[in-house]
């Protein structure tokens, strides 16, 4: 054991290390999307996709749940720590920040949304052309705070991170009748990889040149749908990770096209499917023991409220399964996940 315990050590050393040669280059890190990268903007709009109580934030600094879907940290807020810049990234709703923390980091994620509009009406939460607005009022801000030279160069130069589209398929094609009428899942890809399109323009459009699109994870692997999965014995849903992967190549070929497009720019496709997918097939290579359940309560269903302070089933020790809920990865996952794609993502940036 002591054996692969330094083996873990000197990985995550490796892992980290390999982020050093950004310090300084990159002055912010702004980040779009869902719950996988919503620091608790979600705890001040009116909607039911929360998770601002115990025991999410058990891990966290100081044991407090913030509003990630996550026992402690996220892997925006180990990207940004790894890049020098502070150690979390804060929700740019979330009062107890102001313009001085948002001016090196900000999230305006919002948990349970979607590329496509009708997604983010599920729950009533903030739509992708809402969190543009609200970046914009970010620029505002900056602007005032750092003066118009200096905002300009902080907004070209920073990093842009966008990671949504899980909740388009899971939550609102394969969950309500509305796009499966309307819409193949192909034409839905489509549909979707086209608002992805527009969204990375107006970004450009607004000074960013740095951006980072984020693919699909292995969704079908998610404990939730595992669960649903009876005749395979809680296998990963093939067909949700297939589309996955038809979705992901979709935004890559189109993000290859957009970069050359526009002028200026630096646009990269951050694919997470394989490095979350080895964890998932070898979870003790890892330091994990369990991969088709979850830490939270019995780890097959629940998430948000169903992952209530009291429920003898939660585990002890998070660091051991590789889902903290039926939904959402561990902070440790997390980890691993944000080195995993800074390797591969980040120097294209340099």
């Amino acid at each position: 054991m002591g054996h692969l315990k330094s083996f873990y050590v000197c990985f995550f050393t490796f892992l980290l290390s390999s982020a050093t040669p950004f310090a300084g280059k990159i002055p912010a890190i702004i980040v779009f999307g869902d719950s996988s990268v919503d620091a608790g903007n979600n705890n001040y709009i009116p909607t039911i996709a929360r998770s601002n109580f115990e025991p999410y934030g058990r891990d966290f600094v100081g044991g407090k749940p913030t509003g990630r879907f996550c026992n402690g940290k996220i892997a925006t807020d180990f990207m940004s720590e790894a890049l020098g810049l502070k150690p979390i990234i804060p929700a740019y709703l979330d009062p107890s920040y102001n313009i001085s923390d948002f001016a090196t980091g900000v999230t305006f994620a919002s948990a349970a949304t979607g590329y496509d509009n009708a997604t983010s009406d599920v729950l009533s939460v903030l739509p992708l052309w809402k969190q543009l607005e609200y970046y914009k009022e970010w620029q505002t801000k900056l602007k005032a705070y750092q003066g118009k030279e200096r905002a300009t160069e902080t907004i070209s130069n920073s990093l842009y991170l966008i990671s949504i589209g899980t909740n388009d398929f899971l939550e609102n094609y394969f969950a309500f009748p509305g796009r499966a009428s309307q819409y193949s899942v192909s034409l839905y890809q489509d549909f979707l990889a086209g608002i992805a399109k527009d969204f990375v323009k107006k970004l450009h459009g607004l000074g960013a040149r740095k951006i980072s699109l984020g693919g699909l994870p292995p969704m079908g692997c998610m404990p939730l749908e595992r669960s649903t999965n009876f005749g395979t014995g809680g296998e990963c849903v093939g067909r949700y990770n297939d589309i996955a992967v038809q979705f992901n190549g979709k935004l890559e070929k189109m993000v290859e096209r957009l970069s050359k497009e526009l002028p200026g720019s630096n646009i990269v496709f951050s694919n997470p499917y394989e490095p979350f997918m080895k964890i998932i097939k070898n979870p003790s290579s890892f330091g994990f023991e369990v991969a088709a359940a979850a830490c939270c309560a019995t780890g097959m269903f629940e998430m948000g409220y169903g992952c209530q302070r009291n429920n003898p089933f939660t585990c002890t020790n998070a660091d051991k399964y590789v889902f903290w809920d039926s939904f959402h990865p561990t902070q440790k996952t997390n980890h691993i996940m944000a080195n995993a794609l800074m390797n591969s993502t980040f120097p294209h940036f340099l």
